[in-house]
C-alpha cells in the first residue's frame, strides 16, 4: 500500500474501497495515529499532495490516485513530560508462523498480483480492537518484489474467499480502476433463509449508513442512500427451508449483499447482524456466516486476465453436504451478465418494508423479555 523514499516521504495508492471519500477520512482509516491537526498543517504547507497537486483535508479522492504523505512527525512532549503528539507506529516484524499462514492463503501469484483465499474471521484491514488482519500480513507476501503488496478491495471479516492483492503501484492503480469501472467480476456463494420466489433476479435498492450505529451497520434508504445493485440466482434448494444462491454485486457498497438479501426477506445464514435470530438454522448447520467469494475475474495489467476460484471454508462445505447440495452444480452455473431486469421496485419496497417491520417486532419482543422480572 505504501512505498518510502530515502527522505521518508510516503506514497499511497487510493484503493477501490476508498473511492470518493474525503482525504481526512482516508487518514482515519489508514493512518489513525496521524492527527487532523497534523494533516491540516501538511496541507497548509503544501506537503500533502494528490497526483502531484496540493490537497486539503476536505478534498474527495478517487481510486487509482496517488497520495504523497510526509514522514511521520517525531514524538513531542510538553513541559511536564506528557506526550502531546506521537509518531506513527512501525509495523512489528512477522513471525515465521505468520509468514507461513499468509502464504498458505495464496492461490495465485504472478509479477503483478496475488489472489488470496481469505478465511472467515480474519479482517481485511485493522480497526478498533482489530489487530489480526490481512493488511498486517502483507509483509509476508512480498517475496522477491521491491515493494510491499497493496490491498485493492476488501471482504467483510466473516466473509471468506477470493481477495485480490496488487504487487506493484502500477497494478494497484490498474485494478482500482477495474473495480471502480465495474469491469472486475466477483461471484459469491451464499446460503439464505427460505427460498426466493423469483429464482433469477436483480435487487436494485440504495444503501446508506443506519443512523445510531456509528456507521457499523447499513440499511436500505430510498431517499438518501447510494445506488446499489446485486444479482442473485438460486442454485439449489432444501425444500422451503433454505436455498443455495449465487450472488454478483454490480456495485461495491459496504455490506451490500448482506443488506440486499435481508431486505427481500432472505438473510444470509449466520448473519445475525442483518437477519436477527431468523438467520440461524438448526439441524447441524453452523452458526458462522455462509457468504463466500467463490470466483474473481479481472483484466491483468500485462494483458490477458486473472480468473481464480477459491475453495470453501470447512463450515460452508459441511453445510452444503448436510443439505445434500453438490458443489459441482454451483461451478456449472454460466458466468454471464444478468439478462433479466430487476423485479418491480414496488415489489422490492414491499418486501423490504415487511422484513423491517418483522425485525422491529422481534427486537421489541427481545427488549420486553430482557425487562421482565421473574
Amino acid at each position: 500500500m505504501t512505498d518510502k523514499s530515502d527522505s521518508g516521504i510516503r506514497q499511497f495508492d487510493v484503493g477501490y474501497d476508498d473511492d470518493g471519500i474525503r482525504l481526512d477520512r482516508w487518514f482515519k482509516r489508514h493512518l489513525p495515529d496521524t492527527s487532523f491537526t497534523t494533516v491540516a498543517k501538511w496541507a497548509r504547507t503544501g506537503q500533502l499532495r494528490v497526483d502531484g497537486s496540493r490537497a486539503t483535508p476536505g478534498d474527495r479522492i478517487k481510486a487509482g490516485q496517488t497520495l504523497r504523505v510526509p514522514p511521520p512527525e517525531p514524538e513531542i512532549k510538553d513541559e511536564a513530560g506528557a506526550v502531546v503528539a506521537r509518531p506513527m507506529r512501525e509495523r512489528a516484524p512477522l513471525s515465521e508462523d505468520q509468514i507461513a499462514f499468509a502464504r498458505e492463503m495464496v492461490i495465485h501469484k504472478d509479477l503483478q498480483a496475488l489472489v488470496l483465499n481469505k478465511p472467515p474471521g480474519l479482517a481485511t484491514q485493522g480497526g478498533t480492537k482489530t489487530t489480526e488482519h490481512v493488511d498486517g500480513l502483507l509483509d509476508g507476501l512480498q517475496y522477491d518484489a521491491e515493494g510491499r503488496p497493496k490491498l485493492v478491495h476488501r471482504l467483510d471479516k466473516d466473509t471468506s474467499g477470493a481477495l485480490l492483492v496488487a504487487r506493484t503501484s502500477r497494478a494497484a492503480a490498474f485494478f482500482a480502476k477495474a473495480f471502480s469501472g465495474r469491469t472486475a467480476r466477483k461471484v459469491y456463494w451464499a446460503l439464505v433463509v427460505d427460498v426466493p420466489s423469483i429464482e433469477d433476479g436483480v435487487i436494485d435498492l440504495p444503501i446508506a449508513k443506519q443512523p445510531g450505529t456509528g456507521g457499523e451497520k447499513m440499511h436500505v434508504d430510498e431517499e438518501n442512500g447510494q445506488a446499489a445493485r446485486s444479482r442473485y440466482r438460486v442454485i439449489e434448494r432444501a425444500g422451503n427451508r433454505c436455498a443455495w444462491v449465487e450472488l454478483q454485486p454490480f456495485t461495491g457498497r459496504t455490506h451490500q449483499l448482506r443488506v440486499h438479501m435481508a431486505a427481500i426477506g432472505h438473510p444470509i445464514v449466520g448473519d445475525g447482524k442483518y437477519g436477527g435470530a431468523a438467520a440461524f438454522l438448526t439441524g447441524g448447520i453452523s452458526r458462522k456466516m455462509h457468504l463466500h467469494s467463490r470466483r474473481i475475474r479481472v483484466d491483468h495489467p500485462d494483458g490477458g486476465s486473472i480468473d481464480e476460484t477459491a475453495s470453501l471454508p470447512t463450515h460452508f462445505a459441511e453445510s452444503l453436504a448436510t443439505l445434500g447440495f453438490d458443489e459441482a452444480r454451483g461451478d456449472a452455473m454460466p458466468f454471464e451478465e444478468a439478462k433479466k431486469g430487476p423485479p418491480p421496485k414496488a415489489v422490492l419496497k414491499q418486501r423490504a418494508k415487511a422484513h423491517a417491520k418483522s425485525m422491529r417486532k422481534e427486537h421489541r419482543g427481545e427488549r420486553r423479555r430482557r425487562g421482565s422480572k421473574d
